[in-house]
């Protein structure tokens, strides 16, 4: 699978969050890393244990490759199986995904593609309940989402008894529309959880990426 433009920035998003806000992650856990791009990613910016799963055998392999070729394969551990079945060696400071976006929609011919945008099964409700029983009480969570889904996927959310602390609306250029959105979760307290948002476009009306989205991936780019 080519990588997308939007998980980049998600990667580039969660790499600045956990450097800057959640330094004290000490256990992270990858659900579907798919070829490792988010996991490589954050383990450039802490020092964290960082435990991936993949249940599709080539993007699993190629996952393996990268991380054993990195220099940060001594601090993640990858694993081959499906994250519902699976069980996990701990609890986690703090929970990513890029999960299936397309359940209700019409499948592709390229069964490959398929596997990658439906995981042949995993449904947002039983990612949310696989968060839910790895997360730590304490911990957080981070998913990337089409924003289409947004009034389903809050009240997924709120079914779970998560809450959401933070929502970034993501744009393809500063005149389109939102098309993905990034959601920060954390189990709900018996306080009320704030939250806070904000918005970012890839490109701005010149067709270069905006300042925004340089700062989140200058570190990871090799021409910007």
């Amino acid at each position: 699978m080519k990588v997308t433009t939007d998980a980049c920035l998600f990667g580039g998003h969660v790499s600045h969050q956990v450097k800057t806000i959640s330094g004290n992650a000490k256990t992270i856990l990858d659900i579907g890393t798919g070829t490792g791009l988010l996991t490589l990613m954050l383990a450039q910016q802490c020092n964290a244990t960082i435990d991936v799963i993949e249940t599709d055998r080539n993007a699993f392999e190629q996952a393996a490759e990268n991380i054993a070729l990195s220099p940060w394969a001594e601090q993640i551990r990858i694993f081959y199986g499906d994250a519902k079945e699976y069980s996990f060696p701990t609890q986690y400071d703090l929970i990513i995904s890029n999960p299936p976006f397309y359940e209700n929609e019409l499948k592709s011919d390229d069964e490959k593609r398929n596997i990658a945008l439906h995981n042949k099964g995993l449904l947002l409700t039983e990612l949310l309940d696989i968060i839910k029983q790895n997360l730590k009480s304490e911990g957080k969570f981070y998913l990337l989402l089409p924003y289409k889904r947004i009034n389903e996927i809050e009240k997924l959310i709120v079914q779970r008894r998560f809450a959401i602390n933070h929502k970034v609306f993501v744009r393809q250029s500063i005149n389109h529309n939102y098309f993905r959105i990034i959601i920060a979760g954390v189990h709900q307290q018996a306080n009320k959880t704030e939250t806070s948002t904000n918005e970012i476009s890839i490109w701005n009306n010149k067709r270069q990426y905006t300042e925004e989205f340089i700062e989140l991936l200058k570190d990871y780019y090799l021409h910007l």
